[in-house]
């Protein structure tokens, strides 16, 4: 992207207000060090601070054919002390959270191996569509470690406790069709057919409304730390917030008048 000299990501513009970032370092699968995670974090701060005019989406994938993320460089954990390890993990959470924060929808395109931090970096996005040929897994048990960029919490969240104890405890890997059995992968699709897939969605998304689809987002994600009678009454205040925007007034008069809708995002 203009103003940062990116080395280990790519960044590129797929359609108008669709992003593409994807993790390119397939020498090594594409796996996470230092300064893939500090890239990383520029390019969401960037994307976070555009408007809806510039950026409606983002797609998170890999390098290649083998790999998303086969996970976190091992070379690197490996000069780890106790207090290195403490920030590293820190910094992997905290940027894979910004996912969560961005207003637009991410979605992960999974063309491989997505194991460890790679797998974190998948439950860290909004959803989930593989290719026939990926797999996933949190294998960090066998290197005496468990996973630090919000593994234990978030595949806990997607498939349940007791299969996330599974997964977590024998550090096996899953195919793609037993991932989305698991409820973890929302499709599945030929490997060469998985980005136009990706994209079929992408439409779908872009034709509404950007401001609800973000408010959408907001509501679902602050409901996991909610009982229900707040997370109602929180769905309750957003809905109404949105009554403030020009997009309602379009979405709904559009409809009255029998009319594709022309969202600003406003």
């Amino acid at each position: 992207m203009e103003g940062f000299n990116y080395k280990t990501i790519l960044l590129d513009q797929k359609a108008h207000g669709v992003w593409v970032l994807t993790v390119n370092r397939p020498e090594a699968l594409n796996a996470l060090n230092s300064t893939v995670l500090n890239e990383m974090g520029e390019a969401l701060r960037q994307i976070g601070e555009m408007s809806y005019d510039d950026a409606r989406a983002l797609i998170i994938t890999g390098s290649g054919e083998k790999a998303f993320v086969a996970g976190a460089d091992i070379k690197e954990i490996n000069e780890l002390n106790e207090e290195k390890a403490t920030g590293f993990a820190q910094r992997g959470q905290s940027i894979f959270h910004e996912l969560t924060l961005l207003k637009i929808p991410v979605i992960a395109a999974v063309n491989g191996f997505a194991l460890g931090g790679g797998c974190e970096l998948a439950l860290g996005c909004d959803f989930i569509y593989a290719s026939e040929n990926a797999k996933f897994g949190l294998p960090e048990v066998g290197l005496g470690l468990i996973p630090g960029f919000g593994g234990t919490v978030r595949m806990a969240r997607a498939v349940g406790q007791r299969r996330a104890r599974e997964l977590t405890y024998t550090g096996n890997m899953i195919c793609a069709a037993e991932a989305m059995t698991l409820g973890l992968v929302n499709k599945v699709f030929p490997a060469g057919e998985l980005m136009a897939g990706v994209m079929k969605t992408v439409e779908a998304i872009l034709s509404k409304a950007p401001v609800a689809v973000g408010a959408a987002k907001v509501s679902i994600n602050q409901a996991w730390d909610m009982d229900v009678d707040h997370a109602q009454k929180n769905e309750a205040r957003i809905f109404a917030e949105l009554f403030t925007t020009d997009d309602v007034k379009e979405g709904t008069r559009a409809f009255i008048e029998k009319r594709k809708a022309n969202f600003q995002g406003k």
